[in-house]
């Protein structure tokens, strides 16, 4: 671990502590799955309000995967890309049941064979519900991981592996967590508050302006 990676992370725990905390609500490891789901190019405020009624109406994944498709697009249509989404979790439900006997299963490989499922809902699950180190490449890890200079790529998938080569294994949830704090309140885009930033001394784009 370098230097500039190691102060990062020290600042990171300091400012926004160490404690996992996940922004989609649920009590389980299926609706979180449903939920992640459902955030694909949705913030997780609107995620929260919809699931808030969606899991009330659908109590379990027997009655996702029963579930008529024209009216959970209507239950989630709030949450855009509805036709998509709503195809995705009745299949995901179903597969559960076929293949895992209605449990999320654990591996990345399982995880991303469900529909709907790539490798960043995978891993929010494997971060979440099993604590197993995983790294979750959203829109705010993405941009401010590439600004700070931990990443050249664009790919998430490249960036995934190249942040798991530079942050250590116990931080990797945790800088999930950290950093799409710090892209939503400070790193924003397209309007970065760079002057408010206590990691612009350390940040390789901050250092080019």
């Amino acid at each position: 671990m370098t230097k500039q990676v190691e102060e990062i992370l020290r600042r990171l725990d300091e400012a926004y502590g160490t404690e996992f905390k996940c922004y989609l609500n649920h009590e389980n490891a299926w609706q979180l799955l449903i939920a992640t789901i459902m955030s694909a190019q949705c913030t997780d405020a609107r995620v929260n309000m919809v699931t808030a009624d969606l899991f009330r109406k659908y109590p379990d994944v027997e009655a996702l995967a029963g579930a008529d498709l024209a009216e959970l697009e209507q239950d989630i249509h709030s949450v855009g890309f509805y036709h998509n989404k709503a195809k995705n979790i009745i299949l995901c439900c179903r597969q559960l049941l076929e293949r895992f006997g209605g449990e999320v299963p654990k591996d990345i490989e399982s995880l991303t064979q469900l529909a709907g499922v790539g490798r960043k809902t995978a891993n929010v699950i494997r971060g979440n519900i099993y604590r197993e180190p995983s790294i979750v490449v959203d829109t705010h890890v993405k941009r401010v991981s590439r600004k700070l200079g931990l990443t050249r790529e664009e790919d998430p998938v490249k960036i995934e592996y190249d942040l798991m080569k530079k942050l250590p294994r116990d931080h990797w949830i945790r800088y999930n967590i950290q950093i799409i704090r710090l892209g939503r309140t400070i790193c924003k885009a397209p309007t970065p508050d760079c002057m408010s930033c206590f990691l612009k001394d350390v940040c390789k784009e901050y250092k080019r302006k």
